[in-house]
């Protein structure tokens, strides 16, 4: 037996996009590329914390390269957990 929720969500008809508001509806494509972008995500990720080999002077660049990486690495993780839970809304 299914709750209400679910079955309010089966009954409800998908929402129609407007070709005027979003001209990408008119040839039937019409979303984002979440895979695409966690991927790319990892690879930036990779890429920042492998520029710390380099020749630096001071650890400046190193301090401004891992902490963008570690914000990319939070943003990557509460994405994961957002998809995670999108099931119980």
């Amino acid at each position: 037996m299914a709750s209400k929720a679910v079955e309010k969500r089966q009954q409800a008809a998908p929402a129609k996009v407007d070709p005027r508001d979003e001209p990408s509806a008119e040839w039937g494509w019409h979303g984002g590329f979440p895979k695409g972008a966690r991927i790319a995500g990892w690879v930036t990720v990779v890429v920042l914390l492998a520029m710390i080999y380099n020749n630096h002077e001071n650890n400046t660049e190193n301090v401004w390269l891992v902490g963008i990486a570690a914000g990319i690495v939070i943003g990557l993780l509460l994405d994961i957990r957002k998809k995670r839970t999108a099931w119980r809304r």
